[in-house]
């Protein structure tokens, strides 16, 4: 079996006027409706909130997001650490 090399984008966001939101180091969006955007990058993942939120382009292989709408929260998720310590061991 090979094993896939992944590519860490940086991330980097800006957000311009509470209306415009650039992300870059997307590496998924896994959900989207006019409230509420969820995109995945290495940092975490991250939920746009707001109202009237549309997607103006979307860029996996670069790894951009554009965003539009009014934003009002962005929200962090943490990467979830892999657990190493004893009683992850003994409840595999």
């Amino acid at each position: 079996m090979t094993e896939e090399k992944r590519i860490t984008l940086p991330h980097n966001l800006v957000l311009e006027d509470r209306k415009r939101l650039t992300l870059t180091g997307v590496s998924d969006v896994d959900s989207f409706d006019e409230q509420t955007i969820v995109a995945v990058t290495d940092m975490g993942e991250i939920t746009v909130r707001g109202e009237d939120l549309h997607i103006n382009r979307l860029s996996i292989e670069v790894g951009e997001l554009f965003i539009e709408g009014d934003i009002q929260s962005l929200t962090y998720a943490d990467v979830q650490a892999k657990a190493t310590g004893f009683f992850s061991k003994v409840f595999r």
